[in-house]
């Protein structure tokens, strides 16, 4: 079956054919909403197709009039292609970076102009939501694109538990340094070495999936990271750092959550200056961005925030017992990293580096011992209360 895109020539001779006069594309790495012109009411098809993944929506033959530049990746969005197809057939192909769901997706009469509009939502999802919205479009439509081999058609009793799987996000990475220490020392190595011992120490313990959003020193947008712990389906995301600050006799662990209202002004500053983790790369963080996280906002789950304020308290618990913590030590603003709708999640400082003693703490492989145990002392707790109350 050919598939071709449409010229602007022969869109001239096109006729009478539906037209697709715009593209545009707004979001990031964890979502994104799509937007199609036409002028007149499409009729569309929509489904899914798995590796890689895509969304293919499928038209009357129209004429593409669409800027190239419109149709660039854009975060969740790996590529897209359109064009046509057959006879009668056009076709449009969204290529994602990984899984996702489709939220939304409607045919919109335009309110102020001519003609009408598809909006479609995309937002990143695990592979086995992906694998559930493919078998429920099989269901519907009796598509043979889910074999018979797939391992979500087998009965549920022969599928095994998953296992309760946490995301370590070693803090900042590559071109984004972090914070400096009083004696060189850099947070992007900090963080690294601190997360790499820290999942040596999960992983022993047999009874977690763990999923790190770096292993190397590399850059890592705030949203990329947010995507890799909603795909792996994480039960819990640590975000872990180690920050510097002005005033002099701050030292010791924070742990922080995410709220619209920061708990004090120190935490506040903090999530400003990490928020601009992406600027310090030289990626603009535009409007669009800036909609798109407004909108993760307002989706956080209270259930979701509930668990991500019942573990912050018990790893403050535990974190008490075996290491120095600030004043107030679990504090609350606006961090970015933080905002995954479907994932409990935690900020952890581990220390300030503009204090001689947390500095050399962080390099201390025994204090480090100390607080990695406590760590998953807490996560433990968490994973098991979980468990009790069926995940």
């Amino acid at each position: 079956m050919s598939f071709s895109c449409v010229s602007a020539s022969a869109e001239e001779k096109a006729g009478d054919l539906l037209r697709a006069t715009q593209f545009t594309m707004a979001g990031d790495a964890t979502r994104v909403r799509l937007l199609v012109h036409f002028d007149r009411e499409p009729l569309v098809r929509w489904f899914l197709l798995r590796s890689p993944h895509r969304l293919v929506i499928d038209l009357p033959e129209a004429a593409f009039v669409i800027e190239p530049d419109s149709v660039k990746p854009r975060g969740l969005v790996r590529e897209v292609r359109y064009g046509h197809l057959d006879a009668g057939r056009s076709r449009m192909i969204v290529g994602g970076k990984g899984p996702f769901k489709v939220e939304a997706f409607d045919v919109l009469k335009n309110e102020t102009s001519e003609g009408y509009r598809l909006v479609v939502d995309l937002v990143a999802a695990s592979e086995q939501e992906f694998e559930q919205a493919l078998l429920l479009q099989a269901d519907k439509t009796g598509s043979t694109e889910v074999p018979k081999s797939d391992p979500l058609g087998k009965p549920e009793e022969t599928a095994a538990p998953k296992r309760f799987t946490i995301a370590l996000d070693a803090g900042h990475g590559g071109i984004d340094g972090g914070a400096a220490g009083l004696t060189g020392t850099v947070e992007k190595d900090i963080t690294l070495a601190f997360a790499m011992e820290l999942k040596q120490k999960l992983e022993q313990e047999g009874r977690y999936s763990i999923v790190m959003t770096r292993e190397k020193d590399e850059f890592l947008r705030l949203d990329e990271r947010v995507r890799i712990a909603r795909q792996a389906a994480a039960d819990l995301f640590i975000s872990i750092h180690a920050d510097t600050i002005r005033a002099q006799g701050v030292n010791g662990a924070t742990v922080y959550t995410v709220s619209d209202r920061a708990s004090d002004e120190d935490a506040r500053a903090l999530a400003e200056r990490e928020n601009l983790a992406d600027q310090v790369a030289g990626i603009a963080v535009s409007d669009e961005n800036r909609d798109v996280a407004d909108i993760l906002t307002d989706l956080v789950r209270r259930e979701t925030h509930s668990f991500s304020l019942r573990f912050a308290r018990t790893l403050v618990g535990e974190l008490s017992t075996q290491i120095e913590m600030i004043k107030n030590p679990h504090r609350s603003a606006g961090f970015r990293v933080l905002r995954a709708p479907d994932v409990p999640s935690v900020l952890v400082e581990l220390g300030y580096l503009s204090d001689a003693g947390d500095e050399m703490r962080l390099k201390d492989p025994e204090w480090r011992k100390k607080a990695i145990g406590s760590i998953c002392g807490a996560i433990g707790a968490f994973a098991g209360d979980r468990a009790g109350a069926g995940g």
